[in-house]
């Protein structure tokens, strides 16, 4: 099956007759457009083409004609990026006050052509590429032409060039406070950031520029060696006026920043007006929870953000510095974040909550995610060195013929199958595995892979059902929605809306024959599927808490091995979530069960859950505890049914219940066939699983239940009877033989 990208779609969201109107008459403003749920990044007031990258839409601007765009030849295959020459006389010129030396006519002769770069700058550049009209933004365009890295300048790659439209999004939406990326190793990012902060700094006036990396030195060496190299490297034009010394190591300081350079100045000799008043710096700090506390940036570079080990935190560090970019509710400041992740303990659960938070289609009333930022990720197959074509294409497959890459060597193998063969030399040893997923992943999964040294289950299957997973998911066998009572009548029948925000998911429905298969006994209710499967819970009862985190209300429902038109041994569902209020999460705990008829398992100890179903009349949906028979149970487990979590027998049964269904049930289970179990939140909780620090695990504590739950017969304790023997004096006599003898 050939490669199916999903890194970005092109889409049509707004109707044509608007567009054309509006291009028209040139009314597309740069910014976020309400009205259409756009962030436009074209400053010539037309659009084109809409690219969708992580949930953002994204409007480019509408393709000039072809004399605007440029093409280093006019035969198709020879149609690639090419670093222009640059003009050797001008290349001469170190200070905007040697360019003033110059004469008119000198300078009339080359203004045309600075003029130009400043524009390129400004509205970005169209190239052509293998005979496609490609759009890179400004900031890509300086990084190519005019930011000097350590192999020189930087090779074209269409990974970068949706890094930087997806950049530039984030700057033109007032909205954003920046970007979040997750990436692979050596993608470019430092370099990129790096040449952004020169680019933005150098035309900028009275603005602070900060840069913070996974400890202080590694931030200076940023600054050092990347930052003040390119700074120093700008052509004449674009350089600015810079206080102290050439190379700083702390601190760069442009008291005049660069201005635009245009035949209109140049003529009425006023190219000195700029050069009072300005102040625009750069520099770096040390890594620390409260870097840059108390002072407004324009930019903040955040490298290595998830590289913080402790005591440092990024998540408290970020808390912090957002407020060093807004006034008040406006945002005044823009952070360019990225990071490979760490393993978890390591710095790289603070990040992996940071890019989640980041969620572009999670937003609160105000139209901002949770931290602010927007998220990226791009997969490693789209920015892996060695597999990028001439044009800047990743080489997916492995081609019929070997392409050409930018440096003029070969590509005989495809990214994808390089990297399987990386990664199956790794298959014996887990953590040298998973350090190579985090460091090249393909997936979010494998960016945020944990190490395997305290993991209580098979963390190979665990890991192989979620790298098969990612293509589950894309094969939409998981629906997300909620249930309702039909009608809104209570206590009739229950039904399934999907809904993008809903907090069910689902990979089975059952056939409606099989839906609110409920049984009345003596008027109280009993579940009808209780032979195709069964729900575990892990409830809370408190709506609200003081910190306003609390864990999360867990419901896992698993089928088992059954004659009905259901898939065996499956888990079909998972919820993990906190409504507004308790009852709302005890409601939509009733009507799963009641919607699929099957019984629930329940921790007990957290008891208003269970009366809830008891005051309903669902008593009968409240499995008891399968370790002790009636006689056994306390009045209480009578009463509301559950399981307790305090005994240590349960919490071994538990686990072990959990690490028996992996071993059976979750990975490659045969020659070439996986699992079922398509739910990678509770596999991530399996894999950090702690049996002796539960309440972190809501997922692992339901689903373990639900397993238990359709396993009772393993855990019913066999009663020993007592058999009384009574002597009624009869004596008992060994016959053999030929004389009998008395037993003794």
């Amino acid at each position: 099956m050939s490669y199916q990208q999903n890194l970005y779609s092109i889409i049509e969201p707004i109707p044509i007759n608007r567009l054309t109107r509006l291009n028209r008459s040139k009314s597309w403003k740069y910014g976020y457009n309400e009205d259409d749920d756009i962030v436009v990044i074209s400053k010539t007031g037309q659009i084109g083409e809409i690219y969708e990258i992580s949930g953002l839409k994204i409007a480019l601007p509408k393709v000039p004609g072809d004399d605007k765009i440029y093409k280093r030849s006019n035969k198709t295959e020879d149609q690639y990026w090419e670093r222009i020459d640059t003009i050797k006389d001008l290349d001469k010129i170190k200070t905007i006050f040697d360019w003033k030396d110059y004469p008119l006519d000198f300078k009339n002769k080359y203004i045309g052509y600075i003029e130009k770069e400043f524009e390129y700058r400004e509205e970005g550049f169209w190239f052509k590429n293998n005979g496609i009209n490609t759009y890179i933004t400004g900031s890509h365009y300086m990084y190519l032409q005019w930011s000097k890295i350590d192999v020189g300048y930087a090779d074209f790659r269409e990974a970068n060039r949706l890094f930087f439209i997806f950049w530039e999004a984030c700057k033109a939406d007032e909205r954003c406070y920046g970007m979040c990326y997750l990436k692979n190793r050596r993608s470019g990012f430092s370099f990129m950031a790096s040449s952004e902060t020169v680019n933005l700094a150098t035309i900028s006036s009275d603005k602070r520029f900060g840069i913070l990396s996974k400890t202080g030195p590694d931030a200076k060496k940023l600054f050092t060696d990347k930052v003040v190299p390119m700074s120093t490297n700008y052509p004449f034009f674009f350089k600015p006026i810079q206080d102290g010394m050439d190379r700083p190591k702390t601190e760069i300081s442009y008291r005049v920043p660069a201005s635009k350079l245009t035949r209109k100045k140049i003529e009425s000799k006023s190219e000195d007006q700029d050069l009072e008043g300005l102040d625009t710096s750069i520099d770096w700090r040390n890594t620390a929870d409260n870097s840059y506390d108390g002072e407004k940036l324009y930019l903040l570079v955040h490298d290595e953000s998830g590289k913080w080990e402790r005591p440092e935190n990024i998540l408290n560090n970020w808390r912090v510095t957002k407020t060093c970019l807004r006034l008040g509710s406006r945002i005044v400041g823009k952070c360019m974040m990225g990071s490979t992740s760490n393993a978890l303990d390591k710095g790289g659960q603070n990040f992996k909550d940071l890019f989640n938070d980041s969620n572009t289609n999670k937003r609160n009333n105000n139209g901002q995610t949770k931290s602010g930022l927007y998220n990226l990720f791009i997969p490693m197959e789209w920015n892996y060195e060695g597999f990028i074509d001439i044009y800047g294409m990743p080489v997916f497959e492995t081609p019929d013929k070997p392409a050409k890459a930018a440096d003029g060597s070969l590509i005989k193998i495809g990214v994808i199958e390089y990297w399987e063969n990386e990664a199956n030399a790794l298959k014996h040893d887990q953590d040298a595995l998973n350090e190579f997923y985090r460091q090249f992943p393909r997936t979010e999964e494998h960016a945020f892979r944990d190490e395997t040294k305290q993991s209580l289950f098979n963390l190979s299957r665990i890991y192989d059902q979620i790298d098969f997973n990612g293509e589950v998911y894309k094969s939409n066998l998981i629906t997300r929605g909620n249930f309702q009572w039909e009608n809104g009548v209570i206590d009739t029948r229950v039904i399934f809306i999907p809904d993008s925000n809903g907090r069910f998911y689902l990979s089975w429905i059952p056939h409606k024959d099989l839906q609110n298969q409920v049984i009345i006994k003596n008027g109280i209710k009993y579940p009808g599927n209780e032979h195709v499967g069964a729900f575990g819970c892990d409830p809370y009862d408190i709506s609200g808490t003081v910190d306003g985190k609390g864990s999360k209300g867990s419901l896992h429902g698993l089928t088992k091995f059954s004659m009905e038109n259901a898939p065996p041994n499956s888990f079909f569902l998972e919820y993990i979530a906190r409504p507004q209020t308790a009852e709302i999460f005890f409601e939509d705990v009733l009507m799963a069960t009641v919607f699929y008829g099957m019984p629930l398992l329940a921790e007990n100890n957290r008891p208003r859950l269970l009366y809830h179903f008891k005051n309903r009349g669902y008593r009968g949906f409240s499995m008891n505890r399968p370790d002790k028979p009636w006689n056994k149970l306390s009045a209480t487990e009578k009463e509301i049914g559950g399981i307790p979590n305090s005994s240590d027998d349960i919490k071994q049964a538990h686990a072990a219940a959990i690490e028996t269904y992996i071993d059976k049930h979750v990975g490659l289970v045969s020659e070439g066939n996986y699992g079922s179990m398509y739910f990678n939140n509770t596999l991530n909780d399996w894999a950090k699983f702690n049996i002796n620090n539960r309440t972190k695990h809501d997922a692992s504590i339901s689903s373990g239940l639900a397993i238990m739950a359709c396993n009772r017969n393993l855990y019913k304790v066999n009663q020993k009877r007592d058999v009384k023997v009574l002597d009624f004096g009869f004596k008992k006599y060994d016959n053999s033989g030929t004389v009998s003898k008395l037993k003794q």
